[in-house]
């Protein structure tokens, strides 16, 4: 896979936003060498942020790893007001009006764009931005339900069989992670881009990110360890195989996979698609609080 290119980008805001009052203020393409003051910008803030922090410890600031390119935001005195990640995924981190519009007319331009997410009051602003003028309709809107969980945990019986995946299991991992993907986007990654996500996900398994319980060849349970840092670890993919739900399998494995992360991180963070009741009930038994509202777009193809 060819790497991206890591010329330094530099646009002004006022050619973005046709704001001459901001004519000193610039986009620019973030690269390794903003590294320390990108991660820095980062601390304690979002999910958003938490995700992009956790992109940037395991890939740098430029690698074709993050699907995108970070971009950063200065104010007129050369203050970083925001980061964002415009890609596959696009992400925001700031609290300035002036650096979400600029970001979303930068990301307008983006043909391999698939989804939009953050915090509800987040995303309105930046869709307002977005769609100005474009006439544009998103394919899909999801409500995610942001849920936590710190210490202390309930102890269940442990699962002997949970561990890490290995590359052998391979095949039944991207299989389960195709279908919750397909479930959640409309989209089955194994349809539109199978080489791409069986790399992703093979060098997910690689990094010891992907946890599994295994039983005669089937695939019981699964999670993901999406990424993380001392703060949090984000979760995804939690999955309980057809069969075997209503056994307390999922929460045993839960728990006992809980136990081990906050060993090394502060909290573990997941989102819930607010119309799947059935996982919301399932979190809160393993101990989860509800802790915000995220709204997830998936946007119209712009590849023809």
């Amino acid at each position: 896979m060819p790497q991206p290119s890591r010329r330094k980008k530099m646009v002004t805001a006022s050619q973005q936003l046709s704001q001459p009052g901001d004519s000193s203020s610039v986009i620019e393409q973030l690269t390794d060498e903003h590294e320390a003051e990108a991660l820095q910008f980062l601390t304690s803030r979002s999910v958003d942020a938490l995700y992009m922090t956790g992109l940037i410890g395991d890939n740098g600031m430029d690698s074709p790893f993050n699907r995108g390119t970070f971009y950063g935001y200065r104010d007129r005195e050369r203050t970083l007001q925001g980061i964002a990640l415009i890609g596959h995924a696009t992400l925001i981190e700031t609290n300035s009006d002036d650096a979400m519009a600029a970001f979303a007319r930068l990301a307008q331009g983006y043909a391999q764009a698939h989804v939009i997410m953050g915090d509800q009051e987040k995303i309105a602003r930046f869709w307002k931005y977005y769609a100005a003028g474009r006439h544009s309709e998103p394919r899909l809107i999801c409500r995610e339900l942001l849920f936590e969980q710190r210490w202390p945990i309930e102890t269940f019986e442990p699962v002997e069989g949970l561990r890490r995946a290995t590359l052998d299991d391979l095949l039944p991992v991207l299989g389960v992670q195709a279908r919750l993907a397909e479930a959640e986007s409309g989209i089955n990654p194994l349809d539109v881009d199978p080489e791409g996500f069986r790399l992703r996900t093979a060098r997910r398994i690689e990094q010891g990110r992907v946890w599994v319980w295994t039983e005669g060849g089937r695939l019981i349970f699964k999670a993901d360890v999406m990424t993380g840092t001392p703060e949090a670890i984000y979760l995804e993919g939690v999955y309980v195989h057809t069969e075997e739900r209503g056994k307390g399998y999922g929460l045993r494995c839960m728990s006992q996979l809980g136990r081990q992360l906050l060993a090394r991180a502060g909290s573990l963070c997941l989102l819930v698609d607010e119309r799947n009741k059935d996982a919301q009930s399932f979190f809160f038994k393993a101990g989860y609080k509800l802790r915000d509202c995220y709204d997830t777009i998936f946007l119209q193809s712009q590849m023809n």
